[in-house]
């Protein structure tokens, strides 16, 4: 059974998601990104990013226990692990790679910043309110021109998806609107209904309901401006 490192936000969804659609048992063990549960020695010694989602997989390579951590690595293994979701034939694993990366570089850390200075700055800055709301916007647009011929990202649903879902999922707390965009809207929609993906951003939904973070500063402290240790 793999264990799975993760507290409910879009890069932990990431990974319940490909776990719940590829039919792998799984077990959560919660790190309290508010509390400080990714500076905890143990969690380093698999993650020294001291990011979450990480997991280990008692049955790795050469049956051999593995820990990754960053959520594209963990999508590419579990992809190659299972055959599902990640093409085996070199062109079409380029298409999901391209869409992969680019929410990893792009639509991640912009909707990331966003939300930041959406949600959490103790100063209102309007400059960079304004920067990362375009950005997104900029990064939906691209979205709804690829999606405009297509169901899915690369083509077939993908890890690609799987990824570039959780970052949209909160379009409303980046300033967007899913209306403006109706390709993009259209491929949320049919990613939202899946039953996998209900099942996915609901894990820890209870715990992620006792904590409030744009009200916790202690938790905020934890998590915004933190240097190197």
């Amino acid at each position: 059974m793999i264990e799975l490192f993760y507290w409910p936000t879009p890069n932990g969804y990431k990974i319940t998601i490909m776990l719940e659609e590829c039919g792998l048992p799984y077990k959560v063990n919660f790190v309290n990104i508010g509390k400080g549960d990714q500076f905890e020695p143990a969690f380093l010694a698999i993650s020294p990013n001291n990011r979450m989602p990480a997991i280990i997989d008692p049955d790795g390579p050469d049956a051999k226990p593995v820990s990754i951590f960053e959520s594209g690595a963990i999508l590419q293994y579990l992809g190659r692990k299972t055959g599902k979701f990640y093409p085996r034939e070199e062109r079409a694993r380029i298409e999901v790679e391209e869409w992969l990366f680019w929410q990893i570089a792009g639509l991640g850390p912009m909707a990331g910043q966003a939300h930041h200075f959406r949600q959490y700055a103790q100063q209102e800055v309007a400059y960079a309110i304004d920067r990362y709301t375009n950005e997104v916007n900029r990064l939906y647009g691209v979205m709804n021109i690829r999606l405009a011929d297509r169901d899915y990202l690369a083509g077939d649903y993908s890890i690609a998806d799987m990824a570039a879902y959780p970052w949209v999922r909160p379009y409303k707390r980046q300033g967007q609107e899913l209306s403006e965009f109706p390709a993009l809207d259209a491929w949320y929609k049919r990613i939202h209904d899946r039953a996998a993906v209900s099942r996915a951003v609901s894990v820890g939904a209870q715990e992620r309901a006792k904590w409030d973070l744009s009200k916790d500063e202690k938790a905020q402290a934890v998590l915004f401006g933190q240097r190197a240790r």
